[in-house]
């Protein structure tokens, strides 16, 4: 109990460290030499081919090279860049209803059995007999209501760099995009895995092509900081049973 109470005191002091260092400052940004985007872009893959430059003509329409005026622009390697377009407006609505009742009754009597019920009826107090030995009845129901509606609606653009391609072709995908007005930080994650014949002409890429989504949109500051509850109220919450 003392080590629980001991990790749970450098815990709490840690948090609160953290967020003393933030006041009366805006959220700080996130280093963007330290994100996989950078390293991709830093050490990019090898190239898909090898090309003679004594084949290629730079003033050549009609070259091969993606700098040309006709090459393809689209992300193919480790270090390019592609935009990812999120628009997603769901809504979905299910409801249940169940019903059940079910009703019983048995009933269980000896009026003949060597003689034994008469006698048995003789020493039985007044009014009593054992025609019906046993009698039971049971009655049961149960009901069930259920409803469940969500309403989404997200609709944002970013970019993502490609920061490795699988053995199969995939690009793995990853891209953050932050935004600070005045104290508050808004944050914006993205990452997954695409094809490339999934690429528009335009280098976009809509979320519903993307396999393994993941979407985050958040934010942290001044405004989320109050909207969360203090950290000794979290310990509490996750340590009562009641």
């Amino acid at each position: 109990m003392k080590n629980f109470c001991l990790i749970g005191s450098i815990l709490t002091m840690t948090a609160a460290c953290s967020s003393i260092g933030e006041i009366g400052k805006p959220p700080s940004f996130t280093p963007a030499m330290e994100t996989q985007e950078h390293a991709a872009m830093f050490n990019p893959g090898l190239p898909l081919r090898v090309e003679d430059s004594r084949l290629l003509d730079n003033a050549s329409l009609w070259s091969g090279t993606r700098q040309s005026l006709l090459g393809d622009r689209r992300a193919i390697q480790r270090g390019d860049i592609l935009t990812v377009v999120i628009d997603v407006d769901e809504k979905a609505e299910i409801s249940n209803a169940t019903g059940r009742s079910r009703s019983g009754s048995e009933n269980l009597g000896i009026p003949n059995l060597a003689g034994f019920p008469q006698r048995l009826d003789n020493r039985l107090p007044d009014g009593a007999s054992s025609a019906d030995l046993v009698g039971i009845n049971s009655t049961s129901s149960s009901s069930g209501d259920g409803s469940v509606k969500r309403k989404e609606k997200l609709t944002l653009r970013v970019a993502a760099t490609v920061v490795d391609v699988l053995p199969n072709g995939v690009l793995s995908i990853a891209g953050t995009q932050e935004l600070r007005v005045n104290f508050e930080l808004r944050e914006l994650l993205v990452s997954g895995y695409v094809r490339p014949a999934d690429i528009s002409r335009q280098n976009e890429i809509t979320y519903d092509k993307i396999a393994s989504a993941r979407v985050s949109y958040g934010g942290r500051g001044q405004i989320t900081d109050v909207q969360q509850p203090r950290y000794g109220q979290q310990i509490l919450d996750a340590v009562l049973p009641f």
